[in-house]
């Protein structure tokens, strides 16, 4: 239980570093959440909304600068990215894509601390959501309309569930157990009904299972958002 403490989520695979910024996030009041895992991560903060990340730039599974891409579809969290690389291409790119600030690899702990008091000064304004864009194919979550080709598609509201999901986290693999989490809640039925759904999204944006544009098939897993 996290109370009405904020929370944080570090994404680090470092154990030495995970344990000093879990300490220091302790002490300036929040309830600390720690992964080695960038999809891991990403999952947590869509689950809980936290208000901090602490984002390592090198992951074992996937880079930092995609995982920030990723949690800038859905969060607004602040986000600090850590890197042993100093560099001033990763620090442009790290900010270009939604990071608030970068540390490197030594860094202070006290320096660490002025700087994440410094944002939670700042009034976090709630950004609007904007459109995802893949080309040819216009997503408006907000708004829950999908334009393919500059003309409106009208899906129904399970159809859209589905290509929110899927498009929300491009390129992670989504098992048909958790698109029956995520659209119907709790499933007591054949999980084939999801196979049904996509033959008529995929129908209506334009592609089929033989010939994929977006939304991919992984045989005995699931499926998967093609951005390109």
């Amino acid at each position: 239980m996290t109370g009405d403490r904020a929370q944080a989520l570090v994404i680090e695979d470092s154990p030495e570093i995970t344990l000093l910024v879990r300490g220091l996030l302790e002490k300036e009041g929040y309830a600390v959440v720690a992964t080695p895992q960038g999809r891991r991560g990403i999952e947590y903060a869509r689950a809980e909304q936290p208000e901090l990340v602490i984002l390592d730039l090198s992951l074992p599974d996937t880079d930092g600068v995609e995982v920030c891409r990723e949690l800038r579809l859905f969060s607004d969290a602040y986000i600090v990215m850590v890197t042993a690389r100093d560099d001033e291409v990763d620090k442009i790119v790290g900010l270009t894509v939604g990071a608030d600030d970068y540390v490197t690899k030594p860094f202070s702990p006290r320096e660490l601390a002025a700087r994440i008091r410094a944002m939670r000064r700042r009034p976090r304004v709630t950004p609007v959501r904007e459109s995802r864009e893949f080309g040819h194919l216009v997503i408006d979550p907000i708004a829950r309309e999908v334009m393919v080709d500059g003309a409106n598609v009208d899906l129904t509201k399970i159809e859209f569930d589905i290509l929110d999901l899927l498009s929300g986290s491009p390129r992670r693999t989504f098992t048909r157990e958790q698109l029956l989490e995520h659209v119907w809640g709790d499933w007591f039925g054949d999980d084939h009904v999801i196979e049904v759904h996509m033959g008529k999204l995929r129908k209506k944006l334009g592609e089929s299972a033989s010939s994929p544009r977006h939304i991919r098939t992984l045989r005995g897993v699931g499926y998967r958002f093609e951005p390109a």
